[in-house]
């Protein structure tokens, strides 16, 4: 319990402190044959995040964490599911069920505000780390999920750090295998909010309304090319092509990430099924990968990390499958759940990279 929290705890203070920031960018469409994705990234420029890949099968007992320990609610897995985690094992980031519910938690740093831990609650009691985790494989659909939260305290394991009221958290993003798609937000020490996502998108901070509604502020973008025009005697024409979109924001916060993610995704043709929606979702969040040393002002130290973006997931929601790629290995790799027996399998935590990527020569005649 202590390296769990010495490790959570950093990665708090050094968020909280304004350094590396999590960035997470998600994004989610149908493809033309029904096929339904969800996918993001998440960046984390501090240190390794030590994330693996990990197999939940059916009937594999937990425990959750609370403040005092390993001490938490306790539950036995009603559904087998697949994803990656985030500083320990038991945290799972990001991944989907044999049912085809597809889970993730995103930082909402400055936001984001559990309510007061209850010791008298501790076996009613979700660590936030493990909620992902407690969804995956305990329910089906997100209605399940809406009615199981209500039956659950969700807590956080580290205290506040100086200058926080409350400890910093996570919101979420849900959906099934339907395409429903709703955000979890717990803000103002405990209020929970459940918004329908039907933009497709979620970053960070601040609030999914307001993010929503910050797509206002960019209804003169358009795709394309904008016509030239004339003043006068001026004729004012663009330099290139895609000047509709001029005035989309570039940077790495998660308002600008939000837009830009918007934008990107419903200008995007529509996959004709899931291996292209697979592929394009992967090239839509190559514009969201963050280089190695743009978090730090000069003089700071950058970790001996390839990139900040430590990893990028697709999660299939009809299959279901879950594919993904990292900062060391961007080859595509896929757990198809289909071929999986979850009343069998034991339950594994796997390296996300076998080897290092490969940069292979081209064999010239």
């Amino acid at each position: 319990m202590k390296k769990i929290l010495a490790l959570t705890l950093a990665w708090a203070l050094a968020a909280g402190n304004g350094l590396p920031a999590n960035a997470c960018t998600g994004i989610a469409f149908r493809t033309q044959d029904g096929t339904q994705l969800q996918a993001r990234t998440i960046e984390w420029g501090g240190f390794s995040l030590e994330s693996k890949l990990v197999i939940l099968p059916r009937g594999q007992k937990n425990t959750s964490f609370t403040p005092q320990g390993q001490n938490g609610l306790s539950w036995k897995n009603k559904y087998g599911a697949v994803g990656i985690s985030v500083v320990k094992d038991p945290f799972i980031g990001e991944g989907v069920n044999e049912k085809g519910l597809a889970a993730g938690i995103f930082y909402f740093s400055g936001y984001g505000s559990l309510a007061p831990f209850n010791a008298k609650r501790a076996k009613k009691s979700v660590a936030d780390v493990e909620l992902v985790r407690w969804m995956l494989t305990n329910f089906a659909t997100v209605e399940e999920v809406i009615n199981g939260l209500k039956k659950v305290d969700i807590v956080t394991i580290y205290p506040p750090q100086p200058g926080q009221e409350t400890a910093s958290t996570g919101h979420w993003r849900i959906a099934d295998a339907s395409g429903r798609s709703i955000v979890l937000e717990i803000e103002n020490n405990g209020q929970r909010h459940i918004y329908e996502n039907t933009v497709g998108v979620l970053t960070n901070s601040p609030s999914f309304p307001w993010q929503v509604t910050h797509l206002n502020n960019y209804v003169h973008l358009q795709a394309g090319d904008v016509a030239p025009v004339s003043y006068g005697k001026t004729k004012l024409s663009a330099f290139g092509a895609g000047a509709g979109m001029w005035g989309l924001p570039g940077d790495i916060t998660p308002p600008s990430r939000f837009v830009r993610a918007f934008f990107y995704l419903h200008t995007a043709p529509a996959a004709p099924d899931a291996r292209a929606g697979v592929l394009q979702a992967f090239h839509i969040l190559n514009n969201f990968d963050i280089p190695i040393g743009v978090e730090f002002a000069a003089g700071e130290k950058i970790p001996n990390l390839p990139s900040a973006t430590q990893w990028t997931s697709v999660t299939d929601m009809t299959r279901p499958a879950f594919y993904y790629r990292t900062m060391n290995n961007s080859q595509i790799r896929q757990v198809d759940l289909s071929q999986i027996d979850f009343a069998a399998v034991q339950a594994q935590v796997l390296p996300l990279d076998a080897e290092s990527e490969v940069i292979a020569p081209v064999a010239v005649k």
